[in-house]
Formats: structure tokens, sequence, C-alpha cells
């Protein structure tokens, strides 16, 4: 974004195939391995909608591992 235009950078929040987030450029075309999540805005408003659904910051695989142990455990 040059300083003398009026317009912020659009991203849209991603997230991979361990439902971890990120931000990525809008017009960019996606890396392998992520897909879109669903917002679309500024890098701000981006930001503040993954800190608002990424509650959970270990990787999926670990979470069900973890919750497949407890369950072993309980019989």
């Amino acid at each position: 974004m040059n300083a003398g235009d009026p317009s912020p950078e659009i991203y849209k929040v991603v997230m991979n195939h361990e439902e971890q987030y990120s931000i990525w450029p809008d017009w960019r075309e996606l890396p392998p391995g992520w897909k879109h999540a669903g917002k679309t805005g500024t890098k701000e408003e981006c930001l503040a909608h993954i800190k608002e659904v990424w509650t959970d910051m270990r990787p999926l695989s670990l979470r069900q591992a973890m919750a497949q142990d407890a369950a072993a455990k309980q019989g």
C-alpha cells in the first residue's frame, strides 16, 4: 500500500488442515494446504477475528490424540 493510497490492503483469514489460522493478502493465490476461513477485511479486522475464533492454539491432530487418550483411560 502506498502512503497516498486511501484504501487499506484487504486480507482474508485462512486456515490449514490443523485448524491453525493466519491472514493472507486477498489478491494472492492461497499456498497449498490453506483454505479461506470465511472472513475478509483489513489486517486489523482479520486479526481481531482470529483472536475471537482461535481459542485453542493446539493443532487439530494433538487435540484429537489427547481426546483419544482421555477416552482410552476412561474405559
